[in-house]
């Protein structure tokens, strides 16, 4: 692992994302939700390092626990997705015939649609939060790990040892989860890490167009919608959540990359 730069790299942004989502009563002494009008849009101080928001919140306190929040929809987000497209895929690529076709075309249905543009129907029919956006942005995942999944049952389902399996009388199911399932769980993990950065840049464009986080949670999309009216006169409101998004997504894309070499057997 330390002779991969991109691993380490990557895995460090991403610990940092973490170790400053648990420890952000320490980091931040001051509640994120805490209002002062009296020290609304401070410049960055030494009471105040990130500055201060139209309603005198600290940015930095902000900041660190909207961590917490983008770490939430991470974990919920690729869960949703994996515990749904993961099973479909398998079942696609393991029975075959009529139930791969009609597996695929759903996920076809939903993968003709742009991301972000399913994302938004799906939370304004559902209504605007933050457990609605995460439903959204699972739904579109969803396609991406059903594909993955079915690929790599068809290509597993033909080596010796799945043949032995049948052979010696496992059933399809145990076939698909104990051999199956098991050998894809590294091209699984490579697909959600570099998801999880996808998935943090469509809750902060949809918490920016006011369709995820509503108002006070700290979640970085809806700060930097905050922070657009007061872009010149305090650039700080959206400057410092823009440079947090920007961490993590990075941070996930390098840990993918060096992830998807480090499982690679061919390497």
């Amino acid at each position: 692992m330390r002779r991969r730069r991109s691993l380490v790299l990557g895995g460090g942004l991403v610990v940092i994302i973490i170790l400053a989502a648990i420890f952000a009563p320490l980091i931040a002494s001051s509640d994120p939700y805490a209002q002062d009008l009296l020290y609304s849009l401070m410049p960055p101080s030494a009471d105040h390092p990130f500055g201060t928001d139209a309603y005198g919140r600290d940015i930095l306190a902000r900041v660190v626990y909207g961590a917490r929040i983008s770490l939430m929809e991470v974990v919920l987000g690729v869960g949703i997705a994996v515990a749904v497209g993961v099973p479909l895929g398998l079942i696609s690529g393991t029975f075959g015939k009529r139930t791969d076709q009609t597996i695929m075309w759903v996920m076809d249905i939903i993968f003709a649609f742009p991301g972000v543009i399913l994302a938004i129907l799906i939370v304004s029919i559902l209504g605007s939060s933050l457990i609605n956006m995460l439903i959204a942005i699972a739904v579109f995942s969803l396609p991406v790990y059903a594909r993955l999944s079915r690929n790599v049952a068809l290509s597993i389902k033909r080596m010796e040892y799945v043949e032995a399996a049948s052979a010696l009388g496992a059933s399809v199911w145990r076939i698909m989860f104990d051999h199956i399932l098991r050998n894809s769980l590294g091209p699984i993990i490579v697909q959600a890490t570099l998801t999880a950065g996808t998935i943090i840049l469509t809750a902060a464009s949809l918490s920016f167009l006011g369709l995820g986080a509503q108002p006070p949670l700290p979640e970085w999309g809806a700060m930097m919608s905050d922070g657009r009216e007061f872009i010149q006169l305090a650039p700080w409101v959206s400057l410092f959540p823009g440079i947090a998004i920007t961490i993590t997504v990075l941070g996930f894309n390098i840990l993918g990359d060096g992830l998807r070499d480090l499982l690679d057997p061919r390497t």
